[in-house]
């Protein structure tokens, strides 16, 4: 038996909640929740206080936080029965900018549905794993409630690198102490495919300078002779990978195989957009698990030097570009940055000077899913959608508060899982989500609330 309430009835009760769902993730969707935006201080601070009346209608003791970064922890409580373990529930609230308006379908702060879909910024991440958490409290009290200790913990901060929640943990790790750690910011492998994601990369954003000359100077005396710093900086950058696309880093192995749920090509290539005839990077016998789950990656995610339109002839004397490099489990993020940074400056043509700035650094996480709580909330995935058992995968993303609570908790077990499948195009216009996978997710959600800590 895998709880004291039926999955079925757990998701009927879930599902009648549909437009409670719906009006909860509008009124959070239509808060411009960035953290640090200037001009929108209010709007951020009228989502924190939406999260905090909202958990104080769950029925939980709630105080708020002001952290290090200036952002807003939401944090509800309801302390444990003796001898039951304490669970803590995870999203956040803060969303990455939604972009330019044109290029959405409808306003990204009206929750708009389409198809099936609900569109908006934050549908997905994480505002939609805010309203599961939401449904799933109100069927866990409707079926007679818990003994469990809880912690509902809804940060303001992620999408910029948390760091205030960090300091937080760090100076009062009592507010997080947990026996099991069920963080929603990640999702199923597809829709209607129960998932569990087992590990996320590390890495670190780089900011690569190279000079070549003094000024530019004009292409018809000079050019052919001078060292051109746009073409300096594209050949250092282009020995970053192989004759097959992949990642090279000097001194650094990148042959290690995802030895979980597979990435299939087909799968990649849907989820990824990429256009017909194009090639996924690595030889023959790699596979896309390997590339983005279990090896190192390196993005070139931006890169400046003369825009076009003001173009003159006229011979580049500076380039620059900037690097995501991802870490996955196994490797060393220090390691693996200070082998880098030894390429870069190996590989930089013609003596060209070169400057490289490390933004920001964290380590890889993995998680083991053997562990009582982990095993109980797999099987309320599968059964939830009505699977014979719940997918194990990676990510290429990083959610740095994860390593923090695993060296702050070492015994704790801690689940990543959620609903952002494929399809929601997080970060992107007309982000959305599936309100099934708000549906399935919170019924396995409250079904563990309902059993964990009984046997």
């Amino acid at each position: 038996m895998i709880n004291s309430t039926p999955i079925d009835a757990l998701r009927t009760h879930i599902e009648s909640q549909r437009e409670q769902i719906f009006a909860d993730l509008s009124a959070l969707v239509a808060f411009d929740s960035v953290h640090a935006k200037p001009g929108r201080e209010e709007e951020y601070a009228a989502a924190a206080e939406w999260v905090r009346q909202s958990l104080i209608e769950a029925k939980l003791d709630v105080s708020t936080y002001l952290t290090s970064d200036g952002s807003t922890a939401v944090i509800g409580r309801k302390e444990a029965a003796e001898g039951m373990p304490t669970v803590l529930l995870y999203s956040h609230f803060d969303i990455v900018p939604a972009g330019e308006a044109t290029k959405w379908t409808n306003d990204p702060f009206t929750l708009t549905e389409r198809e099936g879909r609900w569109y908006g910024r934050g549908a997905a991440d994480c505002k939609g794993n805010v309203a599961m958490h939401l449904a799933a409290l109100r069927a866990v009290a409707d079926a007679g409630g818990t003994d469990l200790g809880l912690v509902v913990l809804v940060e303001g901060s992620e999408e910029q690198g948390g760091e205030g929640l960090d300091q937080l943990l760090k100076d009062q790790p009592e507010l997080f102490r947990a026996d099991a750690i069920l963080i929603a910011d990640s999702g199923n492998a597809a829709v209607g495919k129960p998932t569990l994601t087992t590990s996320l990369r590390g890495g670190a954003q780089l900011v690569v300078t190279v000079d070549t000359l003094q000024a530019p100077v004009h292409s018809g005396q000079f050019g052919g002779a001078a060292p051109d710093a746009v073409a300096a900086l594209v050949r250092l950058l282009d020995s970053l990978r192989d004759e097959h696309g992949r990642t090279s880093i000097d001194g650094v192995d990148a042959s290690a195989r995802w030895e979980g749920e597979p990435y299939t090509a087909e799968d990649f290539r849907a989820d990824a957009g990429l256009l017909e005839g194009l090639s996924i990077m690595g030889a023959e016998d790699d596979h896309p698990s390997d590339l983005v789950w279990a090896r190192p990656a390196i993005s070139i995610t931006g890169f400046s030097s003369t825009p076009v339109e003001k173009a003159v002839n006229a011979v580049p004397a500076t380039a620059q570009a900037k690097l995501n490099l991802r870490v996955a489990p196994g490797y060393d993020a220090d390691d693996v940055i200070e082998k880098l940074i030894a390429h870069l400056n190996a590989h930089t043509p013609w003596g060209a000077h070169v400057d490289i700035e490390v933004l920001d650094k964290n380590q890889p996480f993995s998680t083991d899913v053997t562990g009582p709580a982990l095993t109980l909330l797999r099987e309320n995935l599968a059964a939830a959608f009505g699977a014979t058992h719940a997918a194990e995968t990676g990510s290429g993303g990083s959610i740095p508060l994860t390593l923090a609570l695993q060296e702050s908790f070492p015994t704790a077990e801690i689940a990543l899982y959620g609903v952002e499948e494929p399809k929601c195009t997080i970060h992107s216009p007309d982000e959305s989500v599936d309100p099934n996978e708000i549906i399935g997710i919170g019924t396995a959600e409250a079904a563990f609330l309902l059993a964990y800590g009984l046997n």
